[in-house]
């Protein structure tokens, strides 16, 4: 992932220093483990120990013999010297680095973008509190609908970005899972013992059953709790580019003094922050897609999973959580216009409460189908510009007038039907502020 989407401490768990030192631990651990069931010489071990490697000087050996484990055994095996080098990587293969070392690799990022989408989820909260009251019209296909409060709307993102961190957390669950179980898997040359005793050490549990490689549906089920995380952002970020649109105007991501929205045109204010997120969820559904064929792999092992993972791992793991830390900014510095969202509730002279209306004359005795043919002939003459407005020109109905006449200002009551909207904050475990 180009640097600019890639947080600098996911930038680190990826780089290539970073798994040259979890093969070194691997290679240690295993020795250790190995040197306590009598298969090594424990007075070997200060040695491995000590062992070192250059990664230049890796790449120059790699281009040399084609092999990127090969290359780093033979550079760490020149820095420890012999007899001790030949007890390393003793009945082990690639995989058995590879494959462990990247449940690290993976464990390790799910945490940091575990912990930035909870900070997402917090900016949320706190947005949902402070918006619990404020009016505004809900929409449904694009067009209003009824009341809402933007609270109420940020709610639905503060419940899914807790489903965000759960399947995140599931899924660092299921991929912490490292081998050291040798060619075809079957411990035929390694001793269970030693990765029992890797695994511990790392933070993993073993494979139950592995080949020479883990299967790839964890780290398909990984991608996939990425991509869900990446939608999740996706749709709030979204919401906020709508809310922003000159017509709407309800709700403006932030915009720094001197920031400029346009080489062009000097009024423009873009959402630029929510359409860069947008634009790499659609990255990241991409790289599932590539996640998802690499589970089927020849008899037990092949390689055409290897080249595609070095590219969609680090990349998707570093985008998400850079899409996390933009929508925190996002959230946190959102500028919420409660004065146009009230205004935009009364579009049309207040056809939100057409529903409220029907009901009412419903009770009232009326037929559903007469009713509804009336509320939406008032309603559609007032969306088409009728200077009147839904309210008034159904106030010039004698029969609505006569039936519902004296209900009207409770019909058309905005916070009539939201008592139960603090139901979702009991349910989220947010505070209730006062009415």
């Amino acid at each position: 992932m180009i640097e600019r989407y890639s947080p600098p401490a996911i930038r680190a768990v990826w780089s290539d220093q970073h798994r040259l030192d979890l093969w070194l631990r691997i290679e240690i651990l295993a020795c250790e483990a190995l040197a306590s069931l009598g298969r090594i010489p424990a007075s070997a071990l200060p040695k491995i120990r000590k062992g070192t490697f250059d990664p230049d000087k890796i790449a120059e050996v790699e281009g040399r013999v084609g092999h990127d484990v090969v290359a780093f055994l033979t550079v760490l095996n020149e820095s420890i010297g012999q007899p001790e080098a030949r007890y390393v990587h003793l009945g082990m293969t690639s995989q058995d680095l590879n494959d462990t070392a990247m449940a690290v690799q993976l464990v390790e990022s799910a945490r940091i973008i575990a912990g930035d989408l909870a900070s997402v989820r917090e900016a949320a909260a706190e947005l949902a509190i402070r918006h619990r009251r404020t009016l505004m019209a809900g929409r449904t296909h694009g067009v209003v609908a009824e009341p809402t409060t933007f609270g109420f709307k940020v709610a639905g993102w503060v419940a899914e970005l807790d489903r965000a961190q759960e399947r995140v957390l599931r899924a660092q669950a299921e991929v912490a899972v490292g081998r050291v179980s040798g060619a075809v898997g079957t411990h035929a040359t390694v001793d269970p013992k030693v990765e029992e005793h890797v695994c511990k050490e790392l933070g993993l549990v073993p494979d139950m059953v592995s080949t020479q490689v883990v299967a790839r549906d964890r780290h398909a089920s990984f991608m996939s709790a990425l991509a869900l995380v990446a939608g999740t952002l996706e749709r709030i970020a979204t919401e906020i580019r709508h809310l922003q649109r000159s017509e709407v105007g309800e709700a403006f991501e932030p915009f720094g003094r001197e920031q400029k929205g346009s080489s062009a045109m000097p009024h423009k204010r873009n959402p630029v922050l929510t359409e860069r997120v947008c634009g790499l969820a659609r990255v990241v559904r991409g790289q599932l897609v590539t996640a998802l064929e690499n589970t089927a792999l020849w008899h037990e092992r092949d390689i055409s999973h290897s080249s595609a993972e070095r590219i969609i791992f680090p990349d998707a793991c570093a985008v998400v959580d850079y899409m996390s830390q933009e929508m925190a900014k996002v959230l946190r510095g959102l500028e919420v216009r409660p004065e146009r969202m009230l205004r935009n509730l009364h579009f049309g002279g207040d056809v939100v409460f057409s529903q409220r209306v029907l009901l009412a004359l419903v009770d009232s005795g009326m037929s559903r189908e007469d009713a509804y043919l009336i509320v939406q002939k008032a309603a559609m003459r007032a969306m088409d510009g009728d200077d009147a407005g839904f309210r008034k020109l159904l106030e010039q109905d004698a029969e609505v007038m006569s039936r519902i006449g004296s209900k009207l200002d409770e019909v058309f009551d905005p916070w009539a039907g939201l008592e139960h909207t603090d139901l979702a904050y009991e349910r989220l475990g947010l505070a209730v502020r006062a009415k």
